[in-house]
């Protein structure tokens, strides 16, 4: 693929430390998929409201990224940018609010992200509205479904296109929907939607609490996906930041392994974490990818990186570099 301008200036300056560690990482991505290898990509921060999706929705498209594995918040966040952006108001100075400041903030109904305030009524509850009706509809058909599904339902329904307030080729994931990547998210009761689906829980409004599938039924269905998609296919695992977006899915393999027996199942085939954590005692996010070797997720060979820095600046960078642009 010929390379455009923004490519073509990565290539020129970026030779040596942390923009060394973008180059070799970006180019072994651009080879795993030239050999026939997946991409399983993780979210973790609040990748969504920093508006990835004016890249990542690109790299669905283009069958760059083929499942995601992503908190709650990054699940339903990159919806409420779609449905509310006009409402969201940016907070460039957010370093100086004192608590009096914070708190008018609250008193509006605008929940703060660094430096990005997510309007409650326009973003939050307009969705909880649409998707009530999903899971009470479930509920009363005795069907089950995991988070990212009643995501799918809301959009392919048409219901919420009326609200939308940016163009829905930006929205990674109205692109995930139109290609049904599959989307993997552990302790999604963490995220708005799932306090708010607990709330209507415990109301009465959904009598079956596992309307919507929990944690252990999202490592089944992953355990599953993995010893499939790799019979015929090199997986590798494209973290983004640390936390529980990272942590579950990773240990699919040695629970594969040591657990259940299938020790044919291979590897992760590439490995690549942009993290802005410190390396220390005890810090698995900050860990470096050679102690994932022990554990038995990955193996010596594997080609591994890790790029300390900003993902918001450093991801959208490396997935320009994918698209060609």
């Amino acid at each position: 693929m010929a390379k455009g301008p923004v490519s073509q200036f990565i290539e020129h300056n970026y030779r040596h430390f942390n923009a060394a560690a973008l180059m070799d990482a970006v180019k072994a991505y651009e080879a795993h998929l030239a050999k026939g290898g997946k991409m399983f990509m993780t979210l973790a921060g609040a990748m969504s409201t920093a508006e990835l999706g004016l890249t990542l929705a690109e790299m669905i498209r283009q069958d760059k990224v083929h499942a995601i594995c992503c908190t709650g918040a990054n699940l339903e966040e990159d919806i409420y940018n779609l449905v509310a952006h006009d409402h969201y108001e940016r907070v460039p100075h957010y370093r100086d609010l004192t608590a009096a400041d914070e708190q008018k903030l609250l008193d509006r109904h605008l929940n703060r992200v660094t430096d990005t305030c997510i309007p409650e009524g326009e973003a939050m509850r307009r969705i909880e509205a649409v998707v009530l009706e999903e899971w009470k509809m479930a509920d009363n058909k005795g069907e089950q479904y995991f988070p990212y599904e009643f995501m799918y339902k809301i959009l392919r329904s048409g219901a919420i296109e009326k609200h939308y307030q940016i163009d829905p080729k930006d929205s990674w994931m109205v692109a995930a929907s139109k290609k049904n990547l599959p989307i993997f998210v552990p302790g999604w009761e963490d995220s708005t939607l799932g306090n708010m689906y607990t709330a209507h829980c415990m109301l009465g409004n959904v009598k079956n609490v596992t309307t919507v599938k929990g944690g252990i039924q999202t490592m089944k269905w992953l355990a599953d996906y993995y010893t499939e998609t790799t019979k015929n296919t090199s997986l590798g695992f494209f973290q983004i930041g640390g936390g529980i977006a990272g942590d579950f899915p990773i240990c699919v393999v040695p629970m594969l392994h040591q657990d259940m027996q299938r020790t044919s199942v291979p590897l992760w085939g590439y490995f690549c974490q942009i993290s802005d954590s410190t390396t220390s005692y005890g810090s698995y996010s900050g860990a470096v990818p050679n102690e994932k070797i022990t554990w038995g997720k990955l193996a010596a060979e594997t080609p591994k990186f890790i790029i300390e820095s900003d993902a918001t600046i450093v991801a959208p960078l490396m997935f320009a570099y994918l698209l060609g642009q």
